[in-house]
């Protein structure tokens, strides 16, 4: 655990342990995060709930470029912002990734 200006990061696993394109549920600190690896290799951590008003998880969604189509409603969502692209609405609250030494980590 280190901790810097945007929040106190926590291990996340290995890089290899993130498959491209698909999402991966990891809990820190009581909470379960989607945590998903684009094929540029970027990886970004999300709250893995889906913003739709019925809910469901977000890590079981399909990565394609930076943005991820939740599996329930078909939804896209920017990884870069959370935002959820029109015609829908929402926000997915995103968590701040590094990745050192082949090491993930993310801010909570």
């Amino acid at each position: 655990m280190t901790t810097q200006q945007t929040g106190t990061y926590f291990p996340a696993g290995a890089v290899d342990e993130f498959l491209p394109r698909i999402g991966r549920v990891v809990e820190i600190e009581n909470l379960q995060l989607a945590v998903f690896r684009a094929s540029d290799g970027t990886i970004f951590a999300a709250d893995n709930h889906n913003p739709h008003p019925k809910g469901g998880p977000l890590a079981e969604g399909i990565v394609s470029g930076h943005y991820l189509y939740d599996p329930l409603y078909d939804w896209k969502i920017d990884l870069t912002t959370g935002q959820v692209q029109a015609p829908d609405q929402g926000q997915v609250q995103m968590y701040p990734v590094k990745v050192e030494h082949g090491q993930v980590w993310i801010a909570v």
